[in-house]
């Protein structure tokens, strides 16, 4: 499949500083976190370089670190194609993520203090919005957005190091699946927002397990 068929707008600016081949990289990394490429589509490093208004050797260079860090196959004589994950992967990446972040919840609900839950309740009632308006882009950025601010309230360096790891993937298998999940996924935020601020700690923990392997279950059960 050819990389012509990016939707408008998508192409992320490349930030000036910092080595061109590492912000092409994040460049693309952004692309396939987001779909804009999907898995499994060619990708051509001149088309690729064209849209980023770069040469071919930063994005050359790009696409062997995606290959590395399991984003991009590449394949003999044919190029470089955005990674399709198993089955397996994905469960096992969102299985993680359910541990770190029942933890991180737990340790919230001991720390927060009331105007972090507002800044909680302001990002639930911005992907409510996003969800009423069929905004699917905006409803994954606001979730990835307010289960990191749950993991910055767990005040934990090393489990926020863990989760930063797992974090783009997270985002890559919930995409597919946001629309689905839609209403009943910020209707179960509020539901942890609440424990949260009740400093209920085992009842933050088990309305995140919940809503963590809700996500997972939803991901296996999607449209191909």
């Amino acid at each position: 499949m050819s990389t012509t068929g990016l939707p408008q707008g998508a192409v992320p600016k490349l930030e000036r500083p910092g080595p061109l081949r590492d912000r092409v990289y994040e460049a693309l990394l952004e692309l396939i976190t987001t779909r804009a490429l999907q898995p499994g589509q060619h990708l051509v490093e001149s088309e690729l370089a064209g849209h980023l208004g770069v040469s071919r050797q930063p994005v050359r260079e790009a696409l062997q670190r995606l290959s590395t860090e399991g984003w991009a196959d590449l394949r003999p004589a044919q190029g470089a194609f955005v990674h399709e994950p198993t089955e397996e992967e994905a469960d096992q990446l969102l299985t993680v993520r359910t541990l770190l972040e029942a933890e991180a919840a737990r340790l919230a609900a001991a720390n927060a203090g009331a105007a972090a839950i507002t800044v909680l309740e302001d990002m639930c009632e911005e992907g409510e919005r996003a969800v009423a308006a069929d905004d699917v882009d905006g409803a994954v950025a606001m979730n990835a957005r307010l289960h990191a601010k749950v993991m910055e309230l767990a005040g934990n360096t090393v489990l926020a190091e863990l989760a930063a790891q797992v974090d783009r993937r997270v985002r890559w298998y919930y995409t597919p699946v946001a629309r689905q999940r839609g209403r009943q996924s910020w209707i179960e935020h509020r539901e942890l927002i609440a424990a949260i601020a009740d400093g209920d700690g085992p009842r933050a923990t088990e309305v995140m397990r919940a809503h963590t392997e809700h996500t997972r279950k939803t991901y296996h059960q999607r449209e191909r």
